[in-house]
């Protein structure tokens, strides 16, 4: 094993790389998104730039985490072309030090910045993007950004429903609501087009509702009564996105999304996602070590840059394809949120087992 001192300082030189790299990435996302909103600020009086400049503030942490693997992958190609450039992996190596051997700080100190990321990171961060969306809304109006819409399949003293809301305005308050009403025999009664709805205790109110019943003309309602077995506070939170939701409430959310009998599966892929977060920078290291550890003097470097980039990206498209089939329910949400990461490592063990010993 090398020692501590080379150690520490492998460590030292990866993690400055790795958080420059994330923070000029910060500023980049900070200044485009407080330029658009600057351009929307002429829609509402209540704009001022102080307070654009907060919004993106809060914005910006949310974007920011999603571009966390880039900056780990470029900031640890940066350094490893700083430490050849410099000749101290030369030195290295011609003192018996192995690539397994002075990866491993830099691989301890990915994993410790995952770790931090999902643990501490990401619940601040979802915490600022729910005041955002709340100030958004209070500014520019309409509904609060965080929210999506969903269907919900509902049973009451009634009968059968199945409930579609294209967005929420408040915790409890939604719009675009259509309901489909069912008979407790499953038979089809009427169909519900409401404005917007409030979800009470035991019941919704619809308000500006047309009904339209077979056989019969479309009759308009000013408000209508539809019984419901549904938690508020657990229907409300259905309607949260997965990225604007806290590591350490996702397994809770998830459980109540299920037994409002709503698909539970991003959540569940989300909070899989985070898990693996830490894996996932140890790839990038990994990934970056494949085309950083030439030789510098011998020229290729813009070769091996781009085909960092190249495989990153590479690596970033298989991870969105692999969510996307976890999130429509083709792969098991444990399956979809580990493998683009275990692939990774996979991939850079196998890259520099040709590389150093043949």
């Amino acid at each position: 094993m090398i020692g501590r001192t080379l150690s520490f300082y492998l460590a030292g030189r990866f993690a400055r790389a790795v958080i420059a790299a994330f923070m000029v990435v910060f500023v980049l996302i900070y200044a485009v998104d407080l330029v658009e909103l600057l351009r929307r600020s002429g829609d509402s009086q209540r704009a001022t730039g102080i307070l654009m400049a907060g919004l993106s503030f809060l914005r910006t942490p949310t974007i920011a985490e999603q571009a966390l693997p880039f900056a780990v992958l470029f900031g640890s190609m940066i350094a490893f072309l700083n430490l050849s450039r410099k000749m101290e992996l030369v030195v290295a190596r011609a003192a018996g030090v192995s690539v397994w051997q002075f990866l491993t700080p830099p691989l301890v100190v990915m994993v410790l910045i995952g770790v931090f990321s999902v643990a501490a990171y990401n619940p601040a961060s979802t915490w600022m993007k729910e005041k955002s969306d709340e100030i958004e809304s209070r500014v520019f109006g309409g509904p609060i950004m965080g929210s999506i819409g969903m269907w919900i399949r509902q049973k009451s003293v009634d009968g059968q429903a199945v409930i579609r809301a294209a967005g929420r305005s408040g915790p409890t308050d939604f719009n675009g609501i259509e309901v489909f009403n069912f008979d407790d025999k499953g038979n089809f009664v009427e169909r519900l087009e409401a404005a917007s709805g409030e979800l009470r205790d035991g019941y919704w109110i619809l308000h500006n509702v047309v009904v339209v019943t077979p056989g019969f003309e479309a009759l308009p309602v000013s408000t209508y009564l539809l019984a419901t077995n549904l938690d508020r506070r657990e229907v409300a939170q259905a309607f949260v996105a997965p990225e604007t939701v806290s590591f350490w409430r996702l397994p809770g959310l998830a459980e109540q999304t299920e037994r409002a009998g709503l698909d539970p599966t991003a959540y569940r892929l989300k909070y899989q996602e985070l898990l693996a977060r830490p894996l996932m920078l140890a790839s990038m290291v990994l990934v970056a070590a494949c085309f950083s550890l030439r030789f510098f003097r011998m020229g290729g470097i813009e070769y091996m840059v781009s085909g960092g980039v190249v495989a990153g990206f590479m690596l970033y498209v298989a991870t969105k394809v692999v969510s996307d089939l976890g999130g429509a329910g083709f792969l098991n949400t444990s399956v979809a949120g580990w493998s683009p990461a275990i692939v990774g490592c996979m991939f850079g063990v196998y890259v520099l087992l040709q590389q150093e010993d043949g």
